[in-house]
This record gives structure tokens, C-alpha cells and sequence, in this order.
């Protein structure tokens, strides 16, 4: 896959889960200790996240890290 798609779709995916609990940035940032202009910069593709930070994230939605993952 693309680098670039494969940061598009997960941006996309971090979107979609934080919608679908209803979660703004600044809440997301404050429930995965991530700071909130991380988490933007995260959702408009400008940086690409570490490790650390995605597991955060995904803690935080409460979703398999594979879900936040566009591995197909």
C-alpha cells in the first residue's frame, strides 16, 4: 500500500471512530494523554504518529489496534 493512502485511511479510521463514540479532539487528546494538537495534526494527515501513540488512541476510542489500522 501507499504510504500516503495508507496515512489517509488511517486518519480516516481515527475520524470515524471518534465520531462514532462522539468524541471531539480535545476529549480524545485528554482520554489517550495525546495532546490535542497531535491528535489534529494526526487527523489531516500532518504528522504520523508513533507506536506509543496510536495504542493511546486506540485505548482510548476502547478499539482493537487493528481497527485504526488500514492493513488490507
Amino acid at each position: 500500500m501507499d504510504m500516503k493512502i495508507y496515512y489517509e485511511k488511517l486518519a480516516d479510521n481515527i475520524r470515524i471512530e471518534r465520531a462514532r463514540k462522539k468524541i471531539s479532539q480535545q476529549r480524545l487528546a485528554i482520554l489517550s494523554n495525546v495532546a490535542p494538537d497531535t491528535i489534529s495534526k494526526i487527523e489531516r494527515q500532518v504528522a504520523n504518529p508513533t507506536l506509543e501513540t496510536l495504542v493511546s488512541i486506540a485505548l482510548a476510542l476502547n478499539v482493537d489496534l487493528n481497527t485504526l489500522l488500514p492493513l488490507k
